[in-house]
């Protein structure tokens, strides 16, 4: 995760690696719900089915996407 970005985005590094990029401050959960909406939308899932399981304090972290039914 890189908060505070200017460009705002996902980018794949590899097949379980992501970039995510938001506009908001790591403060209050802010940013880790942008990275949920973000990641959401890549996935084409809803944000209700994209949790951070570990790191939600860290920029790295790691997030189960369940997938669409």
């Amino acid at each position: 995760m890189q908060p505070k970005a200017k460009k705002v985005g996902v980018e794949k590094i590899n097949d379980n690696t992501y970039k995510v990029r938001v506009h908001a401050v790591p403060e209050k959960g802010a940013a880790n719900k942008e990275v949920i909406v973000s990641l959401a939308a890549y996935f084409d899932v809803p944000s209700s089915r994209v949790r951070i399981v570990r790191g939600k304090t860290l920029r790295n972290k790691v997030v189960l996407i369940e997938e669409k039914e």
